[in-house]
């Protein structure tokens, strides 16, 4: 059984391939380069791709399915939403006989789009952020008050049109911290037309939690639950350090409803934060691929690759219910970028709002790495290989 895997330069792809080659598949690389992340792990091949799936996305599919019928891939992997959309959206691209495990793309977009994602959460049973929907440009003169600040601008989908002339191509936004309406403005006048409708939402004051799952034909078949202990950036973003901790039934139970009213096939992580002042689940966004912090479940006990592929496969897979709680993954790199914004900008910069702004207590916990739960993320003793590719990028002497 051969695999490929997308985007090798990503920690989820070798995360994934890293539990595609320990369960015994033939696993492929595909990357921009050949000594990628993932593509110098062990046991997997690696293949360069140089179409870029948000400049061109239909060149990307083009390149992805050639390698694919070269090298006689049974299944596909895409591990990034610009890709995943790419692959969705050019089907004819790719062998007609290849596994992608994903839903279908009206699905897939239903799920990337914040604001009609907001709307199933709260018939899931969840709580969401007090929220302004801000249709068009034009609305960036309809702010609440100074009261509803701080607040968080979120593009109704991270992966949007690119205003080019000529090639169908796309690009990416992200969220955007605001402090006060003039923020807000500014903020608001800097986003592309195609970002619109923006969401406006409170700033939730509490940690954030997410859940992960694997429905699949109608059955979840693999919950599991992390909680973020550092971020990049400091406010809010991708996870650094992250532990895993019990998945909550209010939680589970409403994730399995969103997902049913998705009509979901696969993975997801439905993200939320944990308010300190109701103690609910706030719903933030879901992420309808294999995510970031996967290594973390891995380590855990839950090989949502493994499953996710066993699945797709039509192989029996009993349910995974239990894992083991506490155990910490940490981004190496990424906390040594979480530490290097602690200590040389403010909190206000940071948009930490008087919350972890103590310098010394953020090198006090970097350093405080290293107990029996601690594992590193890319560094492994019988898989240097990535680590140290990441760490030559670091220093400017691989590219």
């Amino acid at each position: 059984m051969r695999i490929l895997i997308t985007n090798g330069d990503e920690r989820v792809a070798l995360a994934t391939a890293r539990s595609l080659v320990a369960a015994g598949y033939r696993v492929h690389v595909a990357a921009s380069r050949r000594s990628s992340l993932a593509g110098v792990s062990r046991g997997v091949r690696s293949w360069r791709v140089r179409s870029d799936p948000l400049d061109h996305p239909a060149h990307y599919a083009a390149e992805v399915g050639a390698v694919a019928r070269a090298q006689g891939i049974d299944l596909l992997l895409p591990v990034t939403d610009p890709s995943v959309e790419a692959l969705l959206e050019h089907p004819t691209a790719l062998p007609n006989s290849i596994v992608l495990p994903f839903p279908d793309v009206e699905t897939y977009r239903r799920a990337s789009d914040k604001v009609r994602a907001l709307e199933l959460a709260r018939a899931a049973g969840l709580d969401a952020p007090e929220s302004l929907v801000l249709a068009t440009p034009a609305d960036r003169g309809n702010l609440p008050a100074a009261s509803f600040f701080p607040a968080v601008l979120k593009p109704h989908r991270s992966v949007i049109p690119a205003e080019v002339m000529g090639d169908v191509s796309k690009r990416k936004v992200g969220i955007t911290y605001v402090d006060d309406p003039a923020s807000c403005r500014a903020a608001l006048a800097a986003l592309p037309a195609a970002a619109f409708p923006v969401l406006l939402q409170r700033r939730v004051r509490g940690p954030g939690e997410g859940l992960f799952l694997l429905r699949w034909n109608g059955r979840v078949l693999a919950a599991f639950a992390h909680r973020r202990l550092r971020e990049k950036p400091p406010a809010g973003g991708v996870s650094v350090y992250r532990e895993s901790i019990a998945a909550p039934r209010e939680l589970v139970a409403a994730g399995t409803r969103l997902l049913e009213l998705l009509d979901w096939q696969g993975v997801a992580m439905v993200e939320c934060k944990r308010d300190l002042a109701t103690n609910r689940y706030v719903f933030m966004e879901v992420n309808g691929r294999l995510w970031g912090s996967l290594q973390l479940a891995i380590d855990a006990g839950v090989d949502f690759p493994a499953l996710l592929v066993a699945c797709a496969l039509g192989r029996a897979v009993a349910p995974v219910r239990n894992y083991q709680v506490g155990v910490r993954s940490r981004w190496f790199w990424g906390d040594v970028d979480h530490l290097y914004l602690r200590l040389t900008r403010s909190a206000r910069a940071l948009h930490l709002n008087g919350t972890r702004a103590s310098r010394l207590a953020a090198v006090r916990d970097f350093c405080r790495f290293g107990g029996a739960h601690d594992r590193e993320e890319i560094w492994r003793w019988r898989d240097p290989a990535p680590f140290m590719i990441e760490t030559l990028g670091r220093l400017g002497l691989v590219r």
